[in-house]
């Protein structure tokens, strides 16, 4: 029973995760700067997701059941 409650609290312990900025490794230097860019970005430029990775919903989500509008191209199979 010891050795479960031990091995639970090591993978609770495990678990946790660092939270701390991030920063390049000590001696390894960012990326080089982009073609066209006038700076190096910094590690927080880097992280930022582009718009096409993260897209904005562009439908407003239905807040109740309705009624669906006839569609004249929903046929019955022949």
């Amino acid at each position: 029973m010891r050795k479960l409650v031990a091995l639970a609290l090591a993978a609770l312990l495990a678990a946790c995760g660092q939270k701390a900025k991030l920063e390049p490794l000590a001696g390894q230097p960012l990326p080089a700067v982009p073609y066209g860019a006038a700076v190096r970005p910094d590690a927080e430029k880097l992280l930022e997701l582009d718009t096409i990775a993260a897209p904005e919903r562009s439908v407003e989500l239905r807040k109740k059941s309705e009624e669906r509008a006839d569609d004249p191209f929903d046929l019955p199979p022949e």
